[in-house]
Order: C-alpha cells, then structure tokens, then sequence
C-alpha cells in the first residue's frame, strides 16, 4: 500500500469514527432524555416503542466504542459494525412486523430514525471493511 493511499485510509478511518461517536453522543443524549431525564421529551416523543427506544439508547455506546476503536486501527471495530447493523436490522425488523401483526401504535419519524441508523451503519461498515480490508488485517 502507498502513502496516499495509507493516508487517504487513515482520513475514512478518523471520519467514519468521528461519524460514530457523534452519532452515539446524539442517539444516547435523545435517547436517555425520554428514557430517564425528561417529562417534556417524552411527552415530544408521542408513541414510542419502548423496544426500539431501549435498543438505540444502549447501542449508542456500541457507537461511541465502534467510532474510539476506528480511531484507534483496531481490527475487531469492523466486526463490532457488523453486530451494530445486524442489530440495527433486527429490531427494525422486530418494529416492523409489531407494526404490521401487532398493530401497536408508532410514530412514522421512528420508522425514519430506523432508516437512517441502517443507511448511516451500512455506509460505516462499508468504508471499514474497504480500510481494514486493504490493511489485510481481517
């Protein structure tokens, strides 16, 4: 590997970290207010799932450890993107058939934060595996 290309992997690998501990600071902060802090944000919430809303707000330390770890070259941060996103798409999935057979009550901008988590993890676990992958270390 060359210079520019180790570089240009060391700039994706501090990006997409920055991206995930933000991500993980806003998904905990958002999440915890309707959970422990806030009688306003939970009334803001409107129906939310309490499965869904558990889960993101726990996997937002997941973020915050993937997003240190990238930072840091570890190699395992690529796996534990992987175990994030198949999270991610299993309780989407969860909500999704709850919605459907279960008809609980939700509100639409969950289905969207679902969505988002899901495009936003792929794109991570995407750039990750082209870093790590070019590193031979997976």
């Amino acid at each position: 590997m060359n210079d520019k290309h180790k570089k240009r992997c060391g700039v994706v690998r501090i990006v997409i970290g920055f991206v995930a501990v933000v991500f993980g600071l806003l998904t905990i902060k958002s999440g915890g207010a309707v959970l422990f802090w806030s009688e306003e944000a939970r009334i803001a919430a409107g129906d939310y799932v309490p499965f869904v809303l558990w889960f993101n707000f726990i996997s937002g330390f997941f973020y915050i450890i993937a997003g240190i770890a990238f930072w840091m070259e570890k190699t395992w941060s690529l796996w534990l993107a992987a175990a994030i996103l198949l999270g991610i798409v299993a309780v989407f999935l969860a909500l999704g058939l709850s919605i459907l057979i279960v008809e609980i009550p939700y509100e639409s901008r969950t289905v969207g934060a679902m969505v988002l988590r899901t495009a936003v993890w792929s794109v991570i676990l995407f750039l990750a595996y082209k870093v790590f992958h070019k590193r031979r270390d997976v």
